[in-house]
């Protein structure tokens, strides 16, 4: 079952919950491990929490930073989410930030090792970010890609992207984001109504709509929308 937050502002809502989140984690484990999305609305919220009052709500240096897929490029290109995460947040705070490798020329080896370092934790992740696409994807599992059959690997590179830009990805599989103690998506606006209603409310068709594949299977999955983006939705 899919838990609903709708508000008129899901960035600060999002926030003030991951601030809830990271400090129940860190009491209980010592530590908090983040994965990251791409995209303009997770941009607001990293710009946010880099903000003076958010910023010292939390304890980043006992915080582990994670992505949920990365474009093959360089980490100081502007299609990079590294980048994009770095000038917004990262660069702004203490945390232990371990990036993909989207840059090497073997992402199937890139991708071996970014899995390496998450199971290295030895326990689930914390938390995991997710996003939205016009087409129903989420991370870089697109509709019809192979990716979306991976049942045992955490981490996979991609064929090129069927959408701009279009080049090949590094991306976190559905085994590895089912595993995570909490998954959240972010999504605002009008242009987003219609396909959260499909996913949420639509008949069960992973390979045309990959996020209706995220199903945490021991950790609860939450929807922050406003009021735009929920309102097609059944509540």
């Amino acid at each position: 079952m899919n838990n609903l937050r709708v508000s008129e502002n899901p960035v600060a809502d999002l926030a003030s919950q991951l601030e809830i989140a990271a400090r129940e984690a860190i009491k209980a484990r010592g530590n908090f491990s983040l994965v990251l999305s791409g995209g303009s609305t997770p941009r607001a919220l990293y710009e946010l929490l880099a903000t003076p009052d958010w910023k010292s709500r939390f304890e980043w240096e006992k915080c582990d930073i994670f992505f949920g897929d990365e474009r093959a490029v360089a980490p100081d290109d502007a299609l990079s989410n590294f980048k994009m995460a770095s000038d917004a947040l990262l660069s702004r705070v203490a945390a232990r930030v371990h990036r993909m490798e989207g840059e090497r020329i073997d992402l199937e080896s890139a991708a071996r090792d970014y899995e390496t370092k998450l199971r290295a934790l030895g326990s689930p992740l914390d938390l995991i970010l997710l996003g939205l696409g016009d087409d129903g994807h989420t991370a870089s599992l697109f509709p019809y890609s192979p990716q979306l059959n991976e049942v045992e690997g955490w981490v996979t590179a991609t064929p090129v992207a069927p959408m701009e830009p279009r080049v090949r990805r590094l991306t976190l599989s559905f085994p590895a984001i089912n595993a995570a103690r909490k998954v959240w998506f972010l999504a605002s606006g009008a242009g987003k109504a219609e396909r959260v209603a499909e996913v949420l409310d639509g008949p069960r068709d992973v390979q045309s709509l990959p996020s209706q594949g995220v199903a945490p299977r021991n950790g609860e999955l939450v929807w922050f929308l406003d009021e735009e983006a929920a309102r097609d939705i059944s509540r």
